[in-house]
């Protein structure tokens, strides 16, 4: 890659690094699933006006945005907001690659082989050393809505797979259409119209600030930057990028939000990093028919956007 273009795949895993951060500081504005809603609608428009007509089956859309839109999203700023610190979730997140190299084995028949099986492994035991860590700093169910979330987020990623969208920011916007209603719904819900109103009518410059970095900075550039690279690269030379989010993650977490990194988080986050670097990054055997359909390389299973 040309060092520009390094960069840029750089800040962009910064850019969603430090989104933990903002996600964290919003939640003190917002009501998890309210914040979400309203993420998902600042991105979407305007940017639905200019991105012309969805060029894959309404059924692509309509299924990751509820994996990714609802489910993923809804449950990680729960967590986040049940408790879960930013940093750790940052790091947790990063399983979405087991769940997305299972799920493939499974839906696209793509062997995983005994190199990604290991690294499936490693990164499980990530997980198990981050929950020892999480059940000492925080509490067991806000680690277990991310981890729910981390498994939508696989889901999504071979829904993604399956539809092969020819034009990646045309189809992240329409997907971002998707959760919005659904969203204020569940809000309404579960969170109450009198918590809803009064976030809105609370709403001040530090809260729109938190909005506009988590819809338009991660969402609208990062997407689109994202695309543009991996148009320009092969998926192997860019994805390995997406493994410095929970490094950002973390450090940013620790120095804004003053979170503490445990011995048994570093730990964590080789193990998890190492092992999802090596599910992510080896070769599976994939019948012909369905590396056809399924269009990208198993590397994308780390290409996704992060939040």
């Amino acid at each position: 890659m040309r060092p520009v273009h390094t960069a840029l795949a750089v800040l962009i895993a910064a850019v969603w690094g430090f989104n933990f951060v903002v996600i964290q500081i919003g939640l003190g504005h917002f009501p998890p699933l309210l914040l979400s809603a309203l993420r998902f609608l600042v991105a979407a428009v305007p940017a639905v006006f200019f991105v012309g007509r969805p060029k894959v089956a309404w059924k692509w859309i309509l299924g990751v945005g509820a994996a990714l839109g609802i489910a993923k999203f809804g449950l990680l700023f729960t967590g986040m907001d049940a408790g879960m610190p930013a940093g750790l979730s940052s790091l947790v997140l990063q399983i979405q690659a087991v769940f997305t190299a299972v799920l493939a084995a499974v839906v696209l028949r793509e062997r995983p082989g005994r190199v990604r099986v290991f690294g499936m492994g490693v990164a499980l035991a990530g997980i198990a050393v981050a929950a020892v860590d999480g059940g000492a700093s925080g509490p067991v169910f806000g680690f277990t809505l991310v981890v729910a979330a981390a498994a939508c987020w696989g889901v999504s990623n071979v829904l993604t797979r399956k539809a092969a969208p020819p034009d990646a920011m045309n189809f992240m916007v329409w997907v971002c259409t998707v959760p919005v209603l659904p969203l204020f719904a569940l809000s309404l819900l579960f969170e109450g119209p009198g918590r809803d109103l009064a976030a809105l009518r609370g709403l001040d410059w530090s809260g729109a600030a938190v909005i506009a970095y988590v819809a338009w900075v991660s969402t609208v550039f990062g997407f689109g930057a994202w695309s543009y690279l991996m148009r320009r690269y092969p998926a192997s030379a860019v994805a390995p990028f997406s493994l410095l989010v929970p490094v950002f993650g973390m450090s940013s977490a620790a120095l804004v939000l003053g979170e503490g990194i445990s011995g048994l988080r570093w730990v964590a986050a080789v193990l998890l990093v190492g092992g999802v670097a090596v599910t992510s990054l080896a070769p599976a055997r994939t019948p012909a028919r369905t590396a056809v359909s399924a269009g990208s390389s198993p590397a994308t299973a780390v290409a996704s956007p992060a939040p």
